[in-house]
């Protein structure tokens, strides 16, 4: 059984990879294009496609170029930039934010669906059945967006640490 596991594991870790990554390489050969989640064979021209917080930029990218994993540089014991480290906690704030963001369109969602339930079944707005129903939405929303909060100040605090760490010529070449 685990030898099963082992190989489901081995098989499947290169396709979990690449499905959390966010850039494209558009390959270029002739009047040919093809689009890649790896790097082009080195017979075609390369452009990268990076998507990120709602922005496309494409890159003329022919030099082969291989990313560092930051989850894998540290498990390897290795060391990432500050600069880097400031760039991931930055985008998990901005992650954090949209998140709470969404969870207002959810709860905006779910409250429409109660009034209609309301309406449907002719209950009026003082029923105690919906004022309870209301207030569980509420504060489902309530704490999931209070536990972001926190996270984002945790976050916001370890970032002010590192920049406070980081020399003044770290500093400048932001």
């Amino acid at each position: 059984m685990a030898k099963i596991f082992n190989i489901m594991v081995l098989l499947l870790s290169p396709t979990l990879a690449l499905a959390n990554t966010n850039a494209i390489y558009k390959c270029m050969k002739d009047n040919k294009v093809v689009f890649s989640h790896s790097v082009c064979p080195q017979e075609f021209r390369q452009h990268k496609i990076e998507y990120e917080n709602g922005v496309t930029t494409e890159i003329d990218s022919d030099k082969r170029e291989l990313k560092q994993d930051p989850l894998q540089a540290l498990l390897k014991k290795q060391t990432i930039s500050k600069e880097k480290l400031l760039q991931l906690l930055a985008g998990e704030i901005y992650r954090l934010k949209q998140e709470n963001s969404y969870f207002e369109i959810l709860r905006a969602s779910e409250i429409q669906k109660l009034d209609r339930k309301r309406f449907w079944q002719d209950n009026s707005k003082d029923d105690p059945s919906y004022g309870l129903e209301l207030q569980e939405i509420n504060q489902r929303f309530d704490d999931l967006t209070l536990n972001n909060l926190n996270v984002i100040d945790l976050l916001n605090q370890h970032k002010s640490k590192i920049e406070s760490e980081a020399s003044p010529d770290e500093l400048m070449s932001k």
